[in-house]
């Protein structure tokens, strides 16, 4: 899987901060294809009323689908963390929904 980290609106993207998303989406990089594509975007919100400023985004780009998440917390950490919780959920579902197709077409084609 190809990842892409952007930021956004004052966010740095530092080494520490690339090596802890790539850390972080392992789990979602081996249940995916290497052909995948991930953008992550990190920025951080300028509103004084908005109390969770650091927002992560992810753009998952797979063979016929594209899952998309979006966290915000008080820390750039913890939003990637949830970030990556997120999208290992989406995934699993994605892949279960083509597992059960392909149940489901073998049994058509046998019948």
């Amino acid at each position: 899987m190809r990842i892409q980290v952007k930021s956004r609106g004052g966010a740095n993207v530092d080494d520490e901060l690339r090596s802890k998303v790539e850390k972080k989406l392992e789990k979602v990089a081996k249940q995916v294809s290497p052909l995948a594509e991930l953008e992550i975007e990190l920025k951080e919100e300028h509103n004084p009323a908005i109390k969770d400023s650091q927002v992560a985004e992810a753009t998952l780009h797979l063979k016929g689908a594209t899952l998309r998440a979006r966290e915000s917390s008080t820390d750039m950490g913890h939003s990637i963390n949830l970030l990556a919780d997120d999208l290992a959920r989406q995934v699993k579902k994605h892949r279960e929904k083509r597992r059960n197709r392909r149940e489901q077409q073998k049994a058509a084609d046998a019948a």
